[in-house]
């Protein structure tokens, strides 16, 4: 258990007697203690006269000790008050039943977001979820969204303390660190969660996490998960929404698999069959004919709807120019873009040409 929830356990007795309280550790060391100067030593005599009468308190040097209980096992911290009499030994009590009551609910807590990780990264039976759920206590049909939060620069350990920081409810939320770049955010939906909610969680997150530890972060959000078994077909999404989102839009880094829209199709096509494609759209000519100018200008008139008005207003080009641009693109790769399933045919190319490029492909 972690030292700094046994020393505030303690400290909370401080102030309600003059008596020294401390935690030892089966090694015989002083971890947690309202007297400062004594934690790191050891009390190792004390800690063995202890294994001969588990489950009891005992006087030793003037000090009243009660072991932790830990039911099927040898006891893990010993507490113990200054004094002999009968205050002391009720106050030991006390503060042996403080101590287990906090490690209880450190270790549920801990058990429990070990769970979660073992659950998204399928290294649990599904028939195992039910079981283990239902000893953590933990509802199984209570829907939750899968965050994975990817550091591109400056890595820093202390984001997931961040995260967990932000997200306090332990009992609905988890936050476990999957890889030395990545964290999983696991929370809890309400009836009236949609993805723009999602969304605005993503970016306070990327925005606490700049601010704070000033490191870049891609976020991607999956679908809602129903039950506790569905969280590992999320957390795939959530891995699928930052590959395939950077791929076709990389100037964004908060991606959700519900909005990849036709990228998330040709994400998962064979490269040969995306070769074969561009082959057939492009029987006299390739893409690579078309220069950086030109490029974008399909990309504007793209983003204006197929507007030739906005999209020579946002250029900055007299209208008839734009119109010479297009018969020029018409007569290269013979698509009019003015026309709708033309320019279907045309985004879907571009969307494939770069998805060859990620893959390898000389095509």
């Amino acid at each position: 258990m972690a030292w700094r929830m046994l020393q505030n356990t303690i400290s909370q007795m401080k102030e309600a007697t003059d008596r020294t309280i401390g935690v030892i550790n089966t090694a015989g060391e002083i971890c947690a203690c309202t007297d400062a100067a004594l934690k790191g030593t050891k009390r190792e005599e004390a800690v063995a006269a202890l294994d001969e009468i588990f489950g009891s308190y005992m006087i030793y040097e003037g000090d009243t000790y009660k072991p932790v209980a830990t039911p099927g096992a040898r006891f893990e911290y010993v507490v113990f008050v200054s004094g002999e009499d009968e205050y002391a030994k009720s106050l030991c009590v006390m503060a042996a039943l403080a101590v287990g009551n906090a490690k209880k609910y450190y270790d549920e807590k801990h058990d429990r977001a070990t769970f979660i990780k073992n659950i998204i990264l399928d290294n649990i039976l599904s028939g195992d979820i039910y079981i283990k759920a239902n000893e953590l206590r933990m509802p199984q049909d209570v829907p939750h969204v899968v965050f994975l939060i990817r550091q591109t620069e400056n890595c820093d350990s202390a984001a997931v303390d961040i995260v967990s920081n932000m997200f306090p409810d332990k009992q609905k939320d988890f936050v476990v660190s999957v890889s030395e770049r990545e964290l999983v955010l696991v929370r809890e939906t309400g009836k009236s969660s949609d993805m723009k909610s999602f969304i605005r969680t993503a970016e306070s997150i990327r925005d606490t996490l700049k601010s704070e530890l000033l490191t870049s972060t891609e976020i991607g959000i999956g679908t809602i998960a129903p039950t506790l078994k569905d969280l590992a077909v999320s957390y795939k999404e959530a891995q699928s929404a930052i590959n395939v989102g950077k791929m076709f839009e990389n100037e964004r880094d908060i991606m959700s698999y519900e909005n990849l829209g036709i990228g998330r199709l040709i994400y998962q096509l064979p490269t040969t069959l995306c070769e074969m494609f561009l082959s057939e759209v492009f029987k006299e000519s390739s893409l690579d004919d078309l220069d950086a100018e030109t490029l974008n200008t399909i990309q504007k008139f793209f983003e204006n709807n197929l507007n030739v008005s906005e999209t020579s207003r946002n250029l900055f080009v007299h209208r008839n120019t734009l119109v010479y641009r297009l018969e020029k693109i018409k007569k290269i790769t013979g698509l009019d873009l003015r026309e709708f399933d033309h320019a279907i045919i045309f985004k879907v190319a571009l969307m494939v040409k770069r998805y060859l490029s990620t893959q390898g492909s000389a095509f």
